[in-house]
Formats: C-alpha cells, sequence, structure tokens
C-alpha cells in the first residue's frame, strides 16, 4: 500500500475481532513509529501493549467513560502512550527553547501516536487514539515511572468492519496562500 492510501484509507476503528496480535507485529509497528520526527530527535515516546483480558476490564471500568470502556473491553490489546518529561522543548539547563513550553511533548506524541496506527493499517491492523481517561488512576495501575506521562490510549485489533470515510474539507477550505490566497 503507498502512503498516500494508507492515509486516505485509515479510520478510526471501534469494534475488533478478538483475534491476537502477534507480538513481531507490534514490534514491527513500534519500530516504523520509532522513526517519526521528534523535536531534538528526542524520541520521548514510549509504549506499553496491555493484552491481559481482566487488566483491560479494569481500565475500562475504573477509569474510561462509557464510549471508550466499550472499545477497551472488547480489544484485543490496549496500548498506552507515554513520554518522558522534561526533555522535548526544552534546553540542557531546563529552559523552555520557544514560548511553546512543555507544549512541544504532545506535539512529539501525536505525530508517534498517528505513525503508530499508519504502520498498523500496513499490517491490517485497525486503531483508534483516546485521550479521555483517568490519568493519574491509569499511571498509578501501570507503575508508569514518575519520568514519564501517560499522553493517550490506542485500542488496536482486527477490524470487525471497515467504516465509511466521513466527509472531508477540501484543500481550498484548509489552505491559504501568502501574501497571495490563490
Amino acid at each position: 500500500m503507498n502512503v498516500i492510501d494508507c492515509i486516505k484509507t485509515r479510520r478510526s476503528i471501534r469494534k475488533y475481532k478478538p483475534d491476537p496480535i502477534d507480538h513481531s507485529i507490534i514490534n514491527s509497528i513500534v519500530d516504523a513509529a520509532s522513526y517519526s520526527p521528534s523535536w531534538k530527535n528526542t524520541q520521548i515516546t514510549r509504549y506499553i501493549a496491555i493484552e491481559d483480558s481482566s487488566l483491560l476490564g479494569k481500565i475500562a471500568d475504573e477509569f474510561t467513560r462509557e464510549h471508550n470502556a466499550n472499545i477497551i473491553r472488547q480489544a484485543p490489546m490496549l496500548i498506552a502512550v507515554t513520554f518522558i518529561k522534561g526533555r522535548c522543548g526544552f534546553e540542557r539547563d531546563g529552559s523552555y527553547s520557544t514560548k511553546k513550553g512543555d507544549r512541544w511533548q504532545m506535539c512529539d506524541v501525536g505525530i508517534a501516536c498517528q505513525t503508530f496506527c499508519l504502520a498498523a493499517k500496513e499490517y491490517g491492523l485497525g486503531t483508534v487514539i483516546m485521550g479521555i481517561f483517568d490519568e493519574d488512576g491509569i499511571t498509578e495501575l501501570l507503575n508508569i515511572p514518575e519520568d514519564q506521562e501517560l499522553a493517550a490510549l490506542i485500542a488496536i485489533g482486527y477490524p470487525e468492519s471497515e467504516p465509511e470515510p466521513p466527509k472531508r474539507k477540501s484543500a481550498r477550505e484548509l489552505l491559504v496562500y501568502y501574501p497571495n490566497n490563490l
């Protein structure tokens, strides 16, 4: 599959087949995601693969809202995406490099999450990135080290079906050329 087709056909998948995912595939996806660009090549993104059904149930029941809980309960795997704090967007002395402060961290994690999802699509897997959850509760449950912060959860599995694409805005609606709006 070429990259444009992959981008245009990737969907947020919320229903999965119960089939387990081979660890070698997850390793390959994370390896591909490691090529995501990052601030000064800091490579701060980390991944925790959760496939134990009782742990998935606990995360769904105790740390997420109903919609995301339903997704997590039936996904064969959940990826907790974390990042190393205090590296991205910072100088060696700990000061911020730009006015964006520590927001570069989430930008880098977002790029890595999308790269992860596109690589998963290449392997026939579906994903959905989730951001509504009890960050402190999941951090404690998974024993995430103090130098890391939980940024996102990605449900992953073989899609039960492929949803139709939602309507997209055209480049004409999204793009402005400066100084002339062509």
